[in-house]
């Protein structure tokens, strides 16, 4: 049988264990550090150069410049190339990540207050954006229409793709996605060189205004350490899934929920919270069952034995209470009534409400981002979305009457901070008529 932890709310310790649960990884490796800052300040320096010396070495490519180069015409052609179905699927899943966005789409305002003072908000889309897509463990052509399709809705001029092409070798499927989800250009590099490529440019590889995307631990630091030269999405973890489970629950249905999130990496957490002890007895038994099957066996038994629970709970708002400390990445609510329940969570990239809505269609076709706050910064972060594509600029018109009454308060102000050129300046705008 899998060794799953189990808590249990009446257990002595039972907050100990919570906390182990969910304590926050940041990443801070300081020899990731280290050679992520060489890799940084290398591609800095020499370019080219020091891209390809680093992609030959880490990827195990003989490679040239031009080799890295991914044209419109190569994504174009690998979209006619695929299954027929399959491009369909990734056009359907397209469409519909491309509708739920358009409704996040900011409006520029202005409006005038009694002083004759016009203020206002305008709302502009960023120029050139870089999306990392990973490719080491799997392919990943989801990441690529989540990743472009809010910058496209957003209206970026221009959005670059790198992948890695370990030993020279890039993925049909993500290459089509890219072209469906319109990425204009790409370059099949990968790693903190990458992330460097697009933060400082080199003289084959733009640099970009933001870098978006999942990658490793040498990835995540090097967005990370360029966080400010270039904006970022997020900093991404291990992904998690937490489920709220009641006796209206199918465990079957969980048990195959739970091992989908495993799947993903060594890493992934994922944990069933239910009221019902038979419930959480049956969703081991299914694990146990189906896990045999499963071709990243190994994979998910790392994954659930290091970072899965199953926690037993009092009731539905004990269960919620739990899940806001955790603040996961996906929240499933599989219970009865889950609407009612979800006015009770305040903490989760994404929920999932009810017993159809499964996490995995979410990463996939639903609708809404799978790029979404992971290690408990759902707390203060949100999802991917047309928003992080959008600048918002302030606007501000005075007339002759409004500055010289707005002046007398900076004066004021100005000169209590010690700022007396700030006071001058004010000044000259206040009228005596």
């Amino acid at each position: 049988m899998l060794a799953l932890q189990r808590l249990t709310h009446t257990d002595a310790d039972f907050d100990q264990q919570l906390q182990g649960l969910f304590a926050c990884n940041q990443w801070l490796d300081p020899e990731i550090t280290k050679t992520v800052t060489t890799i940084l300040k290398d591609v800095q320096e020499r370019g080219d150069v020091a891209l390809l010396d680093y992609t030959r070495r880490l990827d195990q490519r003989k490679v040239t410049i031009d080799d890295i180069r991914i044209s419109a015409e190569a994504m174009a052609e690998a979209a006619d190339k695929i299954p027929a179905e399959l491009r369909a699927a990734l056009q359907q899943a397209n469409d519909r990540v491309s509708a739920y966005h358009e409704h996040q789409r900011q409006q520029s305002w202005r409006y005038e207050d009694a002083d004759g003072s016009v203020l206002g908000q305008q709302m502009m889309a960023m120029d050139k954006v870089g999306i990392y897509v990973p490719g080491g463990k799997a392919a990943y052509p989801s990441s690529v229409i989540m990743n472009t399709v809010p910058a496209r809705v957003a209206g970026v001029d221009e959005v670059v793709m790198v992948v890695p092409a370990r030993q020279g070798e890039l993925n049909p499927v993500v290459l089509a996605a890219a072209h469906i989800a319109g990425v204009d250009y790409g370059f099949s590099i990968g790693g903190a060189q990458a992330v460097a490529a697009l933060a400082f440019g080199t003289a084959t590889v733009p640099a970009v205004d933001k870098i978006v995307g999942p990658g490793n631990h040498y990835v995540a630091t090097a967005k990370r350490l360029v966080f400010g030269m270039v904006g970022i999405d997020m900093i991404a973890g291990p992904s998690e899934v937490v489920i709220i489970a009641d006796a209206s629950a199918d465990p079957d249905w969980l048990a195959m929920d739970l091992l989908a999130q495993a799947e993903h990496d060594e890493d992934a957490r994922a944990i069933l919270i239910s009221t019902d002890a038979a419930i959480i007895d049956n969703v081991q038994q299914c694990i146990d069952q189906r896990l045999v099957t499963m071709p990243r066996r190994a994979v998910i038994v790392a994954s659930l034995e290091n970072n899965g629970a199953l926690i037993q709970v009092a009731d539905l708002e004990m269960a919620a209470q739990v899940a806001n400390q955790i603040a996961p990445e996906h929240l499933q609510l599989a219970v009865a009534d889950p609407d009612r329940l979800a006015g009770n969570i305040r903490h989760a990239g994404a929920m999932f409400l009810g017993h159809y809505a499964a996490e995995v269609l979410g990463d996939y076709c639903a609708g809404p981002n799978h790029v979404l706050p992971t290690g408990r910064t759902a707390r203060f972060s949100s999802p991917l979305g047309v928003y992080d594509f959008q600048k918002r600029t302030s606007l501000i018109k005075c007339s002759k009457s409004s500055a010289s009454r707005l002046a007398g308060t900076a004066v004021l102000v100005a000169r209590a901070e010690g700022l007396f050129a700030h006071a001058g300046a004010a000044a000259l705008r206040i009228t005596k008529d």
